[in-house]
C-alpha cells in the first residue's frame, strides 16, 4: 500500500508541475445511487439528448476499461470576468458567450494534461492502462470529481470547489493501477437556493435536479427552430448560460487567471451581433473553430444572433435582416428573422415582412411571417389612442 501512496504523491506532484489545478482519486467501483438518479432522471424526461445514452457504461467504470481499478479525477479552473469587456452600444450591440467557452476549447486542455498525466504513470508503471475522457466520455465529470473530493455538487448539479468555485473544467482518467481513495467533500450549499430562483426558466426544479431541455444552455445550442418562449428568455446569449453560476455565494470574488489557453478573447466573448449574421464558412472557422462554442455549428450561433437584435429592437439591423430573410437558403434562419423583424416592430419592419410575404414559399417561414404581421397589427391597435 505504501507503494501506492508513493506512486499517488508523485503524480499528484507531476499533475501540479503540468498545470493541473485539483487532483483527486477514487475507486473504479460502480456509481450505483447515481444510476438510480439517471432513472428517474431519464423517466421525467428531463435528459437534454446530448448524454450517453447507456446509462450502465455512464455509472460503471469497467465498462470503459475491463480492468479498471482506480479513477484519477482533475480540474482547471477557467476565468469569471473579462478585463476591459467591450461595451454594447446603440447599433452595435453584443452578445454574450458562457465563460467555459472563453478560451481554447476545453476538450482541448482537458485531454492534453490527462494524456501528459497518463504517459507519466506509464512512465513510472509500464505495465499501467488508462482510458482519458472529459465532458463527451460515458462518465459522469461531476459525478467522479465529487467522488474523488474535488467538491461537492451544487444544487444547480454542478461541481464546486472551495478554491475556484464552480468554474473549472472537469476531466477523469480511468486506470488499471489501484490508488488510495481520497474522501469526498461534504457539501457546503446549506439552504442557499440562489441558484434556484436566479433560473430564467425554472430549469432547476428541484435542489440537484435540473430539466435538461429547459435549461438555457441547452436551448442556445439546439440547432432546431425555437419555440417562442425560449426566444423571449434568450436575451442576448449567443452560446451558454451562467446565471446559476453568477448568482452563487461560492463564486464570489473568484477569478481564475493564471492559464493562458483559458483567458478570453473580449471579442469572441462579447461578440458584436451583426458581423455574425454576415460571417463567411472559412471566417467562422479561423475566428471561432477552437472554441468549444463552434461545435454546434455556424447556423446555431447566427440564429442565437437574430435572437439578440430582436432583444435589443435593434433597427439599425432591419436592412441585414431583409436581406436574411429575402436570400438566406436556411429555412430555420429566415423563420428566425420574420420572428426578429416583428419584436423589433416599427413601419420598416411592417413594411419588410409585407413585401417578403408573397415571395416566400416555405410553409413554416410563412406562418412566422404572416404571425409577425398580425402581432405588429395588433400593436398598431393597443397604441392608437382611443377613440370616443
Amino acid at each position: 500500500m505504501k507503494m501506492n501512496q508513493d506512486l499517488k504523491e508523485q503524480i499528484i506532484q507531476y499533475a501540479k508541475k503540468i498545470g493541473i489545478d485539483k487532483i483527486g482519486f477514487t475507486s473504479a467501483d460502480p456509481f450505483l445511487e447515481l444510476k438510480e438518479i439517471l432513472i428517474r432522471h431519464r423517466e421525467l424526461g428531463y435528459e437534454s439528448g446530448f448524454e450517453e445514452k447507456d446509462l450502465d457504461k455512464r455509472t460503471n467504470p469497467k465498462l470503459s476499461l475491463e480492468n479498471a481499478k482506480s479513477i484519477i479525477a482533475i480540474a482547471i479552473a477557467y476565468p469569471s470576468k473579462i478585463v476591459s469587456p467591450p461595451k454594447s452600444t446603440k447599433g452595435e450591440y453584443r452578445g454574450f458567450v458562457s465563460r467555459s467557452a472563453w478560451g481554447l476549447d476545453y476538450h482541448l486542455i482537458l485531454h492534453e494534461k490527462l494524456n501528459l498525466l497518463g504517459r507519466y504513470l506509464k512512465e513510472l508503471v509500464p505495465s499501467a492502462e488508462y482510458v482519458v475522457m472529459s465532458d463527451t466520455g460515458v462518465l459522469s465529470d461531476h459525478a467522479v470529481a465529487e467522488r474523488a473530493g474535488i467538491g461537492w455538487i451544487g444544487k444547480n448539479s454542478l461541481l464546486i470547489s472551495p478554491e475556484f468555485g464552480s468554474y473549472v473544467y472537469l476531466g477523469e482518467m480511468v486506470t488499471n493501477i489501484s490508488f488510495p481513495e481520497d474522501q469526498p467533500m461534504e457539501n457546503q450549499c446549506g439552504d442557499c437556493t440562489r441558484c434556484i430562483n436566479a433560473c430564467p426558466t425554472q430549469a432547476i426544479v428541484s435542489p440537484y435536479q435540473v430539466n435538461g431541455k429547459q435549461c438555457l444552455s441547452y436551448i442556445t445550442q439546439r440547432k432546431d427552430m425555437l419555440e417562442e418562449h425560449w426566444m423571449e428568455k434568450l436575451g442576448n446569449r449567443i452560446y451558454g448560460c451562467d446565471t446559476c453560476q453568477i448568482v452563487c455565494p461560492k463564486n464570489k470574488g473568484i477569478n481564475s487567471m493564471h492559464h493562458e489557453l483559458t483567458r478570453p478573447n473580449p471579442e469572441l466573448a462579447k461578440p458584436l451581433l451583426k458581423p455574425l449574421l454576415t460571417i463567411s464558412n472559412k471566417e467562422f472557422k479561423q475566428t471561432w473553430g477552437k472554441t468549444s462554442a463552434a461545435w454546434r455549428g455556424k447556423k446555431t450561433l447566427q440564429r442565437n444572433a437574430i435572437i439578440g437584435l430582436a432583444h435589443f429592437k435593434d433597427e439599425s439591423s432591419l436592412p441585414l435582416l431583409k436581406e436574411i430573410l429575402e436570400k438566406d437558403k436556411r429555412p430555420m434562419i429566415r423563420q428566425t428573422t420574420a420572428w426578429a423583424i416583428g419584436k423589433i416592430r416599427g413601419q420598416q419592419a411592417k413594411e419588410i415582412l409585407e413585401s417578403v410575404k408573397f415571395k416566400e414559399k416555405e410553409e413554416k417561414v410563412l406562418a412566422e411571417i404572416n404571425k409577425s404581421l398580425k402581432r405588429l397589427a395588433n400593436q398598431d391597435i393597443a397604441d392608437s389612442p382611443n377613440k370616443k
